[in-house]
């Protein structure tokens, strides 16, 4: 009998947000008490209480404490892994009981945009974040009684370098990145941070005014696909990964008029297919169906069985790009009609399709192209 493997379970992290109510919650204990502990206790938004380290913690002055921590995404691939993200608490009287102001400094960038959940010149802290500050510090001045009002300062020292990792200036959040979190813990693989981003996108494109959006899978995509519409903003396009559902289903909701999809052949195969998720382990009979619409097409079984052996779809892409424009322009078709269920009747759907180097080869819209 062979080996049995068992497979690894993924290590869960926290978000940013957690790690800004940790260190809000150490620099107040440091301020209250002149002394901070090793780890800090957090209460998640889901009701669980972790622990987080803390890796700095100092005086500033008699009303002022410095605390930060090392975020951790566990097993999660993140930008933000690995961060120092740091609270400055000042306390202060103005004559009203336990009042809580939250801003960002250095490396927290500052909302200039319209569509976020955030109004345009507040710091990029969402109401996730906020809410998980404000209750760690609270619970802190009630074990101590104290009546006194807060200035919580956010900061992250690399922030600045870590949000040209993002597509956060497309947002319209300049100078650092976002501190989020909607539970406060980071599942590896859940993808949540990405839909989110892909949410944003849409929500800042609409609230600029756009009624078309440009829905890419990839930077190399729509890199091509800005080529082809120079003339559309850059706030118009959008990377929607492997997400093709939930994002016809979020601009259709938001109201957006004419959808495009510009993809290569091989998601323009597997959304074709009605995939929700056009990730490559959620679509494992792609060939087989590719090889049966090849042969409904051309009626040509030898071609159909090399379409079927082929490794993806983009090795099979290389013997049907110059002889067979049908089996092309039928995926371009079906793209349209899984989109159109997806995102409902009344956006306008278009689907174009580039082959490797960039160059258009089906364009729903144009009646001559791959016909």
């Amino acid at each position: 009998m062979g080996k049995q493997y068992k497979k690894k379970k993924l290590k869960e992290g926290f978000t940013t947000g957690t790690c800004a109510a940790a260190a809000a919650k150490g620099a107040l204990m440091l301020l209250l008490t002149k002394s901070v502990p090793s780890r800090i206790e957090i209460e998640l938004l889901t009701g669980k209480r972790i622990f987080i380290p803390i890796h700095t913690a100092m005086f500033e002055n008699s009303a002022t404490a410095v605390c930060s921590v090392i975020k951790d995404a566990g097993d999660d691939p993140d930008i933000t892994h690995g961060a120092e993200i740091g609270a400055r608490i000042t306390r202060f009287n103005d004559h009203t009981t336990n009042k809580i102001i939250i801003t960002g400094g250095e490396g927290v960038g500052t909302v200039t945009k319209p569509g976020l959940e955030i109004q345009p010149g507040e710091a990029a802290i969402t109401s996730g974040p906020r809410k998980m500050i404000i209750q760690a510090v609270s619970e802190i001045l009630r074990k101590h009684n104290a009546n006194t009002s807060l200035r919580i300062e956010i900061f992250v020292p690399k922030g600045k370098v870590l949000a040209q990792k993002t597509l956060n200036a497309r947002l319209g959040i300049i100078g650092g990145i976002s501190i989020l979190g909607t539970t406060g813990v980071v599942r590896p693989m859940s993808h949540d941070a990405y839909i989110a981003t892909i949410k944003a996108s849409l929500s800042v494109a609409r609230a600029t005014g756009l009624e078309r959006v440009i829905m890419t899978t990839g930077r190399r995509s729509e890199r091509y696909a800005q080529t082809y519409w120079e003339f559309i903003p850059e706030e118009g396009f959008v990377q929607i990964g492997d997400f093709f559902k939930v994002s016809l289903e979020t601009a259709s909701h938001n109201g957006f008029k004419y959808i495009t999809l510009a993809v290569f052949f091989g998601k323009a195969v597997k959304m074709a297919q009605g995939f929700e998720n056009t990730h490559a382990a959620k679509s494992l009979l792609t060939m087989d169906t590719l090889s049966q619409w090849s042969f409904d097409i051309t009626k040509d079984r030898t071609l159909a069985e090399k379409i079927s052996s082929a490794n993806t779809a983009r090795h099979a892409f290389e013997f049907i790009y110059q002889k067979h424009p049908l089996i092309i322009a039928n995926v371009g078709k079906r793209i349209v009609k899984s989109a159109k269920y997806f995102a409902g009747p009344h956006p306008d759907i278009q689907s174009v399709i580039f082959d490797y180097s960039g160059n258009v080869i089906f364009d729903s819209k144009n009646k001559g192209s791959s016909l």
